[in-house]
């Protein structure tokens, strides 16, 4: 017998509500999928006869979330905003978005829907599931398939094959042969979609699953990843340096390694490793390359740019963009060659204090993969990040801000401002670095070398 969804209460005041008008009313989408897979519902989305200006009229606060498409978002007692929607029909569609118009009935509605597992519906009141496509079947199969005809599914939005990949993924569902070729067949249409969409397909992933993996190894094979990250694609098939393995296949499994609540460290482990490979284009890439012959240096350089250029490329924020590159930059595997307490701080300097904390994540959790796959002793990594907490909890100066001497006290010595500031500071900074017990004003007053050009009359 098919699990009874727990309705709350409020949901089921706005469902009477609209069905005491005389308006069919159903709870539709992810929370009854969801029920049926034995997990929480999340977000509850009403489907309704009733159009927006009836909703807006039978309830006292309601925001227009989406009018001209049916949405009216209702506000309940407990201030839960619930997005109820009149049944809709598709009359067009461009392979980025559809056409609809209002329909009467609760099947013209679930016959739009991608596939039979989102296309099932529960009456809260009459107790009772409407499923005219199986989905509650395919949902105890684990097979995830269209509604109706897949090529004329996908091609009526494109984002759908993405979408596809992730329920997949998600819900560990196979997709059904006739839905996974033409899947496949669509992946050259994908640039159809606005950046937008495909980024936030892309993050839904990295923040949602637990195993973001299992979506991404489908990116793969399905040629999405070569449609969509061409960097990404060529790392497939190189080798991680220092170690027998496939760079993307670790990628992965670090994503899977950090926490969903930290989208920012797995955007990074995804990226990473897009500078080992001569080109991000497979097509253009020469078999006499050997990415292995670079410096660390250049590799962690060119992943950066890289890393950015695609984020730029999917319209991330500008914060994300160099958060990531910052984290691919600096490097992600553990500095474990820092001699003393100096060479730490510097390092620490160069890579933010502040950011130390997710560096030890990723640290930890390489060292985790290394240990199950290699039997290596994660010990040293735990000692190094000993090391670091040390370091930063003796409050020793680390940043230019930390400094006791200013722009302020340097113009009090009579310098001229100007780019020579900036390097005077830089020098201190490398000297506190070196002994901290230098970092006083008088001190610091005492080591600044006023270059050519820059002295004014000392007070």
């Amino acid at each position: 017998m098919d699990p009874t969804p727990q309705v709350p209460d409020y949901v089921r005041w706005v469902v009477d509500t609209l069905e005491q008008a005389g308006y069919e009313t159903w709870t539709v989408g992810g929370a009854v999928r969801n029920t049926l897979l034995g997990i929480p519902p999340g977000d509850w989305d009403l489907a309704t006869r009733a159009t927006p200006q009836v909703v807006q009229g039978l309830f006292p606060r309601t925001v227009p979330v989406g009018v001209d498409h049916g949405t009216v978002g209702v506000l309940t007692r407990q201030g839960v905003l619930l997005e109820v929607t009149t049944f809709r029909k598709d009359i067009e569609t461009t392979g980025r978005h559809a056409v609809v118009e209002f329909a009467d009935t609760l099947q013209e509605d679930l016959a739009r829907r991608d596939f039979t597992v989102n296309a099932v519906a529960w009456h809260p009141i009459r107790r009772e599931y409407s499923d005219p496509f199986s989905g509650r079947e395919d949902l105890k199969e684990k097979v995830l398939r269209t509604v109706g005809t897949p090529e004329d599914r996908f091609s009526e939005d494109y984002l759908r094959v993405l979408r596809a990949l992730r329920f997949s993924g998600r819900f560990k569902l196979r997709i059904d042969d006739p839905t996974w070729a033409a899947l496949c067949a669509c992946t050259d249409h994908l640039d159809q979609l606005s950046p937008e969409r495909i980024r936030e397909e892309l993050l839904k992933v990295l923040t949602e699953d637990l195993t973001p993996s299992e979506t991404l190894a489908l990116y793969e094979e399905s040629g999405v990843l070569g449609a969509l990250y061409p960097e990404l694609s060529a790392v497939s098939g190189c080798r991680r340096s220092g170690r027998d393995e496939d760079l993307w296949e670790h990628s992965l499994r670090l994503v899977d390694q950090l926490s969903s609540r930290r989208p920012i460290l797995r955007l990074a482990a995804l990226l990473h490793g897009v500078g080992i490979a001569g080109s991000p284009d497979p097509a253009k890439r020469s078999d006499s390359e050997d990415p292995a012959g670079d410096r660390e240096e250049e590799r962690r350089a060119r992943a950066r740019e890289r890393a950015a250029a695609a984020l730029i490329r999917g319209r991330y924020s500008n914060q994300e963009i160099r958060e990531v590159s910052e984290i691919i930059g600096i490097g992600l595997e553990p500095p474990l060659d820092l001699p003393d307490a100096p060479v730490l701080r510097g390092w620490l300097h160069r890579a933010d204090p502040v950011r130390f904390r997710d560096f030890g994540r990723i640290w930890l959790a390489k060292a985790r993969l290394d240990a199950d796959r290699f039997g290596s002793d994660p010990g040293p990594v735990l000692d190094l990040i000993r090391r670091f907490r040390r370091e930063i909890r003796a409050g020793h100066p680390l940043e230019l801000g930390d400094l006791a001497l200013n722009g302020r006290d340097l113009i009090s010595l009579g310098l001229k401002p100007g780019p020579a500031f900036g390097e005077i500071l830089g020098s201190l900074m490398a000297r506190v670095l070196e002994d901290p017990g230098l970092n006083t004003k008088a001190r610091l007053k005492a080591l600044v070398e006023l270059p050519e050009g820059t002295r004014g009359e000392r007070e």
